[in-house]
């Protein structure tokens, strides 16, 4: 078994060949439907390096940086080819789906993703704590730049 590849930066959690990076998805695109994913500096900043523009790709809801949807779809997403464009450098949010954040509840997984019941309780939980240090990087980006 060959681990999957991918450009992201998680120096606080030791992730391995396990259950955690196995790609379980059936490309039905439903995580890609008018999404509403929130995007980090760095998702950004990953993006943009790969030659697209933040305008193409990035809206500001209530002063959070959200992926675009184009025709009810991601951007990034190929309705044609049922894939991502930009699969291995997608938003961190992106990479940990199913597993989502509800308020009131924290991380959970995603009852719309035919593939949610091959998460493992361990892969939840860790990828429940990336998430949430995720979404509190963006909340304090979100302050920084409400304070300039």
């Amino acid at each position: 078994m060959k681990c999957a590849q991918n450009n992201y930066k998680i120096a606080v959690f030791v992730i391995s060949c396990g259950d955690l990076l196995l790609v379980r998805c059936s490309n039905c695109g439903i995580c890609c439907e008018e999404t509403m994913m929130e995007l980090s500096s760095e998702d950004i900043e990953r993006i943009v390096k790969m030659g697209y523009r933040v305008e193409e790709f990035a809206v500001i809801d209530d002063g959070v940086p959200r992926l675009r949807n184009v025709d009810g779809y991601c951007f990034f997403y190929s309705r044609a080819d049922k894939k991502c464009r930009i699969y291995n450098n997608r938003p961190l949010g992106c990479y940990l789906y199913p597993v989502v954040y509800l308020a009131n509840e924290g991380a959970i997984v995603d009852e719309l993703c035919p593939m949610g019941q091959t998460i493992s309780e361990q892969e939840l939980r860790t990828k429940g704590k990336i998430l949430d240090k995720h979404l509190k990087k963006i909340d304090s980006e979100l302050q920084i730049k409400q304070k300039l």
